[in-house]
């Protein structure tokens, strides 16, 4: 079983994970001036929005961890939405 210091190192570097991630797409997509993957840029920073939320509940913030999952949920819906709409064009 997972104690609780080894998971909030995990949620630590996950949160890192995807901020690197969400940063480095972005330097990309300005750097290119292609914006067909800025739906990616969506469903990383909804995941470290996710992490920040459990994160939030651990530390008894329940108000702004189900601020942080409702903000995932949309940013994933977002993205999905974007996905479809940019590999729909037929």
């Amino acid at each position: 079983m997972i104690v609780k210091e080894e998971w909030n190192i995990m949620l630590n570097i996950l949160q890192i994970v995807f901020a690197i991630i969400t940063v480095s797409l972005s330097a990309y997509l300005l750097i290119t001036r292609d914006y067909d993957l800025i739906f990616l840029i969506v469903f990383f920073s909804g995941l470290f929005m996710l992490t920040k939320g459990i994160e939030a509940f651990q530390s008894e913030r329940k108000v702004y961890g189900w601020l942080l999952i409702g903000l995932f949920l949309f940013a994933v819906y977002l993205s999905m939405y974007q996905f479809t709409a940019l590999y729909d064009q037929s």
